[in-house]
């Protein structure tokens, strides 16, 4: 009800900087103790990957970039927080503007570029909140690394965020960095996860602590690629899958204003091949990687369908614009 009352508002802003005043909003009310009262979690715990999570609906990556609102966000109820996407180095992004609502379809497009205030700013907010939760970490590279030196912006966050992350999430999925997506095939793909299983092992030694390395994947995937990233998976023992990422496809939002922009498509015309590729690893994989459902959850039965598919946990974003924090409850109770 609150959020109905609040979103008009909001939406007369231009998307990028309600985008600000709604964490700055979230932040204050935190401060002010108000939010457990009116969003309290429900505890429905839930062991993946070897942690326990409060519940089983999380915060997807990419409205938190930096983790300044860490403490604020999870006090809406959430079974997980992710932040990030973070890079080595600051970076801008992409021109504004890089954000567009599609109201009409429940959607995003988005073509931000991994703007960030590099990782080293992260960790030192990171380390000033009390959240005391499931903290994953999402990581990426820089947009002016070359693609073949890839893994090296992914072992520098690696290092960086592995003492202050319960996981750590790989994005070689977002169409808003140029080259990123060829990570997901071949011989790059298999190199990466190589080189990062070794680092995982050696900071497993040296921090005492296993920290599980997850993926995240693109929806705009052939089968033949979704056959070949699970042998990957299984071949080096990732601890994690996140399906699905943003689409390049346009279906449902063809005829819409902004509907031709360029970027990611994210909300609910994303569901169902969302949904279609997270039920193909489940058969890939049977249960031997634990997937994560990600993409087009507006309603509690969409994350029920996505753990029919096949998912253990799930994660929303684009759907909290539109519905609001009443979402998160919604969710867990459809799973419960």
């Amino acid at each position: 009800m609150l959020y109905a009352l609040t979103r008009p508002v909001l939406f007369a802003l231009d998307p990028e900087s309600a985008h600000h005043v709604t964490l700055s909003s979230i932040g204050c009310a935190a401060r002010l103790g108000v939010l457990p009262v009116l969003f309290p979690k429900i505890s429905q715990p839930v062991q993946c990957m070897g942690l326990t999570f409060d519940n089983p609906v999380g915060l997807a990556a990419g409205l938190d970039k930096n983790g300044e609102y860490i403490d604020a966000l999870a006090a809406l109820g959430f079974g997980s927080i992710e932040i990030g996407t973070i890079t080595p180095r600051a970076q801008d992004g992409n021109p504004k503007p890089r954000l567009f609502r599609l109201p009409q379809a429940n959607a995003i497009i988005n073509r931000m570029g991994f703007n960030n205030h590099g990782v080293d700013a992260l960790v030192k907010n990171v380390e000033k909140s009390k959240y005391k939760g499931i903290l994953g970490i999402n990581i990426g590279k820089n947009f002016d690394t070359p693609v073949e030196k890839a893994a090296d912006d992914y072992l520098k966050c690696l290092d960086k965020v592995y003492a202050h992350a319960s996981y750590i999430t790989v994005n070689i999925s977002s169409p808003n960095t140029q080259g990123l997506r060829s990570l997901q095939s071949g011989d790059a793909l298999s190199a990466l996860l190589e080189t990062l299983k070794n680092r995982q092992a050696q900071l497993h030694s040296q921090h005492g602590r296993y920290v599980p390395l997850v993926l995240k994947v693109a929806p705009d995937l052939e089968h033949s690629d979704v056959e070949f990233i699970s042998q990957q998976l299984l071949n080096f023992q990732i601890d994690g899958l996140i399906t699905t990422n943003t689409t390049l496809s346009r279906v449902g939002v063809e005829n819409l204003p902004f509907g031709a922009e360029t970027g990611g498509l994210s909300g609910q015309p994303v569901f169902d091949r969302s949904t279609a590729i997270l039920k193909e690893f489940a058969a890939q994989l049977d249960g031997k990687i634990p997937l994560i459902g990600v993409g087009g959850i507006c309603q509690g039965s969409d994350a029920k369908a996505k753990i029919d598919a096949g998912a253990s946990l799930v994660q929303i974003y684009s759907g909290l614009i539109y519905r609001g924090p009443d979402l998160i409850n919604e969710s867990v109770r459809a799973l419960a």
